[in-house]
């Protein structure tokens, strides 16, 4: 059997895992699920830890882990969702954020000329490095004079894997997006590597764009994009700019991998949601996209294939939750998709 962990996490999170979990196990796909269920912010408040040794260790001998969502309005510092998460991401060296974003339906995109809204690409964010690795101080905090420092780490060695990477996907070209003409060390870095990485892949078409004038072209020219790679930070913004024009962030998922161990973290990026949570009413077909995304990079193409025909099929016949203009309940949604992919 193959050993998938399943962290269900928080608010939203349980509810639209167990539906993910309930369609892979309805394709009998050979999947062998370790619910880490106490990973969660009721143990991260009643004692203090994220995620345990011992638990890293269950996650790191799996083939791979499906995240539900991290975050409670009750723990106020950033040790939880950094004990899980990027301890997750920079242990396991899962450096590529890859982020697709497709139009299922036209009813769903937010933009009202139809010649634009075809958004099918991929944003392929550096994970492991950037403004998020967390080095930095402050000085005398809380006072008026209080001066805050973040340091974004920028490698040779980690710039040119998330970019070749970028070009390994590419169907019809790679666009490097960054800020060069205004982040002198950095952006001279990613400028550096971009330049190696196109005379490694002559054969695929390039573009290159500003990270304002990317934001820009990303609402005026969706279809235009193939696959964007770029920093930790401006990955973090375009890819949710990305998920709200393919029909809005209940639809995207995401995975973190580290292309060379075949490791992959697999979730939905809406969050927790409490304000939801319970009532029926989350979404599950991110979260049943990132495990569709999980099965391709565990060799069963097939069956991740037929996992997103079913979404696709199930979202535009209208059998969906009420943020997608749909009137079925969380488990509602699930089951639709496993009997479409069926």
């Amino acid at each position: 059997m193959t050993v998938i962990t399943v962290i269900p996490g928080d608010g939203i999170g349980p509810e639209v895992t167990e539906q993910a979990v309930a369609v892979l196990d309805g394709m009998r796909l050979g999947l062998d699920f370790d619910v880490l269920s106490h990973v969660n912010a009721d143990h991260f408040l009643a004692t203090g830890v994220a995620l345990s040794d011992r638990d890293f260790r269950r996650v790191a001998e799996s083939r791979s882990t499906l995240l539900g969502a991290v975050g409670d309005p009750r723990v106020t510092s950033s040790e939880y969702a950094r004990g899980v998460l990027l301890r997750l991401r920079f242990e396991l060296d899962l450096y590529v954020n890859h982020r697709p974003a497709r139009l299922f339906d036209s009813r769903l995109s937010p933009l009202r000329d139809a010649k634009a809204r075809n958004i099918d690409c991929v944003i392929v964010r550096e994970n492991t490095e950037g403004l998020y690795v967390g080095i930095g101080g402050a000085l005398r905090p809380g006072d008026a004079q209080a001066i805050a420092v973040d340091t974004e780490v920028n490698t040779h060695y980690g710039i040119s894997r998330v970019i070749d990477y970028a070009f390994s996907i590419a169907r019809r070209g790679v666009c490097l997006v960054d800020k060069s003409n205004a982040v002198r060390y950095g952006g001279g870095l990613w400028q550096r590597c971009w330049k190696e990485a196109r005379e490694r892949h002559p054969e695929v078409s390039v573009r290159h764009l500003y990270v304002d004038v990317a934001a820009m072209k990303l609402v005026s020219e969706p279809a235009s994009f193939d696959v964007i790679v770029t920093n930790n930070s401006y990955g973090d913004i375009l890819s949710d700019l990305a998920a709200e024009i393919a029909g809005g962030i209940g639809t995207a998922a995401s995975a973190n991998i580290n292309p060379a161990t075949g490791y992959g973290l697999y979730e939905p990026v809406h969050g927790s949601a409490p304000d939801i949570a319970g009532t029926g009413a989350a979404n599950p077909i991110a979260a049943i996209l990132s495990a569709a995304l999980m099965l391709a990079r565990i060799n069963l193409p097939e069956a991740a294939g037929a996992l997103e025909a079913a979404v696709h099929s199930t979202v535009v016949n209208g059998e969906c939750t009420p943020d997608l203009g749909g009137t079925l309940t969380t488990k509602e949604v699930g089951a639709a998709v496993l009997d479409a992919v069926r």
